[in-house]
């Protein structure tokens, strides 16, 4: 069935990334804690979709092509948004650029793997990063509104930047170990 539990739970995610977008516009605080809600909901459904078709054993073909063009949507678009409105800026623009890289090439190496028959299991690294990734995202989305509510003394925007380049290292990391994986299999195909 295409519309299961976890699959809805998906496409929310999707039907969650127009919202962030347009709150940006908002430029204010408010604006920013919303954006910071949102992107902080869409990442909850990104564990709730994998949970629930684990445990309930309702994994598909459609849910294994969606969730991660969900995650990748949300990923990318958030931080052109974060770039674009000036949360983020100067050096910390290239662990940004890194990690949307490094989306296109996994992408791209799903998508030939897939006409091999081949799969790449995710990582627990990659996991790891997606958290690091998507805390850090959400800082930098509130950036300097937090300060009204979170002492200055634990600067949230400087955190985020940390973050997002902690991130982007293992991004390179995970994205190495996917490329090195992929050119096995398509040196394989190759001499077949």
């Amino acid at each position: 069935m295409i519309l299961n539990g976890p699959n809805i739970f998906t496409v929310t995610r999707i039907a969650i990334i127009p919202l962030i977008v347009g709150v940006f516009f908002m430029e204010n605080p408010t604006g920013q804690w919303i954006a910071c809600a949102l992107f902080t909901l869409a990442s909850i459904t990104d564990y709730i979709d994998g949970y629930l078709a684990r445990a309930n054993n309702q994994t598909s073909s459609f849910g294994a092509f969606l969730d991660p063009v969900a995650d990748k949507l949300l990923i990318v678009s958030t931080l052109f948004m974060i770039t674009g409105f000036g949360q983020i800026s100067g050096d910390t623009i290239i662990p940004a650029m890194l990690i949307v890289l490094r989306e296109l090439l996994v992408s791209g190496l799903r998508e030939f793997l897939a006409g091999l028959s081949r799969k790449i299991p995710v990582s627990r690294l990659a996991k790891w990063k997606t958290v690091v990734q998507m805390v850090a995202i959400c800082l930098l989305i509130i950036g300097d509104a937090a300060h009204p509510f979170i002492p200055e003394v634990f600067p949230v925007r400087l955190i985020g930047e940390i973050g997002l380049w902690i991130a982007a290292i293992i991004t390179l990391i995970t994205g190495y170990h996917y490329l090195r994986t992929s050119l096995r299999y398509i040196i394989s195909s190759d001499e077949a």
